[in-house]
């Protein structure tokens, strides 16, 4: 029987990132995967693909419509689709071969089939030929991430009805395609077949898109998508997809209940959420207990009741986003060399990459004024930054929450070109509990899109220098 230090089931990047920090702080270490390539859902299925997607028809709708602005006369684009598609399998197969070259350099094993726990320091493979063999192990980590949550009546068949993963693999572009949840999965893959030229219609059963994002933000990212063609039915449920004729017939009815009415389309796209997956990992033969939301219970420390068993990303409780997985695979595997391991949950950003982009990291305006705390806004437009002005890139802010006491930055929420990647200023300055002065006063380079970070946190006392 093989032993080791530390058995990770599941290879996403809560799971890859947990195994490699532990191989170099010494352990002996092994991963367990049911797919055939590692990764997990992130590098094979979502966020990686999607991506290449997203930015491979930002590049077409450029084409279409930017660059003759530019002086750049190229002709009318022409979409070959199958070799786009192509671009993302590349794209994807480059990154699992990035974790498999780690796991080999870090003198990782790995063991292809499905983990099963069979109690505090075994686990079972059993591998797509149905042999099954023990390991043994001082500790294991589930790591097993998340699946689609379905939506009752509604059958996924990844052709017509799809998942994220279908839409990742469509074979033409959908002249209507209706996209039930208007969370990021749905606003993103929606806004790529968009592009690409289908007419995108998107059912919400709240009033309102991003749930949990700052309330401001969400309302002009709205108005921004609709100005590029979205379609929102907000306070909407589907009911029923008729699929018996050529076009999908949705019966669409409102939240609270009222007169129905019918959809058609060519392609669903079920955007509803994730839920944790843990089936067929025998937690409860192993005593491992779950919440009310079939989540892994574990406490500050990420152990679970039963010793020697941890969990991280998707399947305990948080976001469920791939950098809070490899901070929490971090923090788990330096909790067990001996080290103190931690995760801070109030700087953890998150980014919807549609263009232009969302970002955020910290509290929303709702949960200051929930929490009773006061306040000081700074706000800056793209229609007064040199850089976003003259590449005519100016929908969105810059919005800066700071205590009205202390001046300590909360929350940080960005609309526009490349704010995935300043949101990381707000990160920083977050982390180490700094104030919206801190930010004022450093030197930001221009012209730069992140000067108008700078000047929200300017604005924040109200001596925003270009507006």
């Amino acid at each position: 029987m093989a032993s080791y230090d530390l058995i990770v089931i599941g290879t996403g990047p809560g799971g890859y990132v947990c195994a490699i920090r532990a191989a170099q702080l010494g352990m002996k270490v092994a991963v367990v995967e049911k797919w055939p390539t590692f990764g997990g859902t992130c590098l094979n299925i979502g966020c990686i693909p999607s991506k290449a997607l997203l930015q491979a028809s930002e590049r077409f709708e450029e084409a279409s419509h930017m660059l003759p602005k530019m002086g750049v006369v190229v002709g009318k684009p022409k979409l070959d689709l199958p070799t786009m598609l192509k671009f993302k399998d590349d794209g994807v197969d480059g990154n699992v071969k990035g974790v498999s070259f780690l796991f080999k350099k870090n003198k990782i094993d790995p063991y292809v089939g499905t983990g099963k726990i069979l109690g505090a320091g075994k686990v079972e493979v059993k591998g797509a030929d149905g042999k099954t063999q023990v390991l043994e192990t001082k500790n294991i980590v589930i790591a097993t991430g998340s699946e689609v949550a379905k939506l009752k009546g509604v059958e996924i068949d990844e052709k017509r009805i799809v998942s994220s993963t279908g839409a990742l693999s469509l074979e033409k572009v959908p002249e209507k395609m209706l996209v039930i949840g208007a969370g990021v999965i749905g606003l993103e893959l929606g806004s790529v077949w968009r592009r690409l030229g289908a007419e995108v219609t998107v059912v919400e059963f709240l009033d309102r898109i991003l749930p949990g994002m700052d309330g401001e933000v969400a309302r002009s990212f709205q108005r921004i998508l609709e100005k590029q063609g979205m379609t929102f039915k907000l306070g909407t449920k589907v009911t029923a997809v008729d699929t018996s004729g050529k076009k999908l017939k949705a019966t669409i009815e409102p939240a609270a209940g009222g007169a129905a009415e019918t959809i058609e389309t060519d392609v669903v796209l079920v955007a509803i959420g994730r839920v944790p997956y843990v089936e067929g990992l025998g937690l409860k033969e192993a005593g491992v207990e779950l919440d009310q939301r079939g989540r892994v219970k574990t406490d500050g420390h990420f152990a679970t009741n039963v010793k020697g068993i941890y969990a991280i990303g998707d399947v305990i409780a948080g976001p469920m986003l791939a950098h809070k997985a490899e901070d929490e695979g971090i923090a788990v595997a330096e909790i067990l060399a001996g080290q103190a391991g931690h995760t801070n949950y109030d700087v953890i950003p998150s980014v919807i990459y549609t263009f232009p982009e969302v970002a955020s990291v910290g509290k929303t305006e709702e949960e200051l004024k929930q929490a009773g705390i006061a306040y000081n806004v700074g706000k800056f437009p793209f229609t007064a930054n040199g850089r976003t002005k003259v590449n005519q890139t100016t929908d969105g802010f810059v919005k800066i929450l700071a205590d009205a006491k202390t001046d300590r930055v909360y929350g940080v929420h960005i609309i526009g070109a490349e704010a995935g990647e300043m949101i990381h200023e707000g990160c920083v300055l977050m982390e180490f509990g700094g104030s919206a002065e801190d930010l004022a006063r450093t030197c930001h380079a221009h012209p730069t899109r992140s000067e108008a970070v700078k000047e929200a946190a300017l604005a924040v006392a109200k001596r925003a220098i270009h507006m």
